[in-house]
């Protein structure tokens, strides 16, 4: 392409572009006043919806010490989670959001329920309503609705603990009442059969210095009567150390063993052991309303209006145009 033929086009170019503005300048008041009204027409718009608001909270799950008494590999701080997260959310969006979607004219909508990522212990609630008050009203239902269902968890975690304890004090008593009693009296028994034989033994100590020489016969049976004892004796002796050391175990080290597996569920019973469902810190409720925007719609609606009205003033232009054409085609 030549330099004459470049400098036609460049030519054509700005006569185009001055015929462009020339038509916009013209129609300037039609631009002005439709670009006007439709930004008008937006923020009437705006001033008639209903403003929206929205609220957010984080409620932490409530937890209980776990009893690690029969695991001595625990750590005995370490707590249990009431509910699970993610199970807790599908039960609260099926409630709260997916069992409401159909109902019309809602003041307050739940719009989120979820767990925060890396958070297994909390859930966050978010939800949007005419009115702060009712967002505050609606939240702290749902929150009414776990902790009461949680409390009913930690009272019944509390219930069988206090079963367990009542279960240990009657094993105490049985043992102290009961147990100890008869291994106390089989050893008082034991202890008088030995005294009895030992008794019997002398008596037969004393007849054989005395029938050794006129009757041997005899004195051999008397011989055999005091092994027989002795080795009675003997094993009466081996009876009753077992006895008195069941008796010692059980005073000792089965005795302190359920006093302690008490005190250490006595001591779970405590109520900082127990931390019901709540909300951490408070709800966060926005000052302004999140819906509708009205600054983007009033900006948007000013463009799209300066767009359109400089599209009917090129279209009317190229309506006009086309007529004339065919006019004078006609004419011709």
């Amino acid at each position: 392409m030549n330099s004459n033929n470049q400098e036609t086009y460049l030519k054509e170019d700005e006569i185009d572009l001055r015929e462009l503005f020339i038509k916009i300048w013209a129609k300037k008041i039609f631009i002005v006043s439709f670009t006007f009204i439709v930004t008008i027409l937006a923020a009437a718009y705006t001033l008639t919806k209903t403003p929206i608001y929205e609220g957010k909270v984080l409620i932490e799950i409530g937890n209980y010490k776990l009893d690690n008494s029969n695991n001595n590999n625990s750590n005995n701080n370490s707590n249990i989670l009431i509910d699970n997260a993610n199970a807790l959310v599908q039960k609260l969006n099926i409630l709260f959001i997916d069992m409401k979607k159909n109902v019309k004219n809602k003041e307050v909508e739940i719009t989120n329920i979820s767990v925060p990522k890396k958070q297994d212990s909390f859930i966050e609630i978010t939800a949007n309503g005419i009115n702060n008050d009712l967002i505050k009203k609606d939240i702290l239902g749902i929150v009414k609705y776990i902790s009461t269902s949680h409390k009913s968890i930690l009272e019944d975690v509390k219930n069988r603990r206090e079963l367990q304890i009542n279960n240990i004090n009657r094993k105490i008593n049985n043992i102290k009442n009961n147990e100890i009693k008869l291994l106390e009296e089989r050893v008082s028994l034991q202890n008088q059969t030995i005294e009895d034989l030992k008794s019997q033994l002398k008596i037969i100590d004393e007849n054989l210095k005395k029938i050794e020489k006129i009757n041997p016969t005899l004195a051999a049976l008397k011989l055999m009567e005091k092994r027989d004892i002795s080795n009675f004796i003997l094993k009466i002796s081996e009876d009753l150390m077992e006895t008195k050391n069941k008796k010692d175990i059980l005073n000792t080290t089965i005795l302190s063993q359920l006093e302690e597996e008490r005190n250490l569920i006595q001591s779970l019973l405590l109520p900082h052991n127990y931390k019901n469902t709540q909300i951490v810190g408070k709800i966060l409720i926005n000052d302004y309303a999140i819906k509708p925007k009205k600054t983007l719609i009033v900006i948007v609606s000013f463009i799209t209006g300066l767009i359109l009205a400089i599209f009917l003033v090129f279209l009317i232009d190229f309506i006009r145009g086309f007529k004339e054409t065919e006019d004078k085609l006609n004419f011709k």
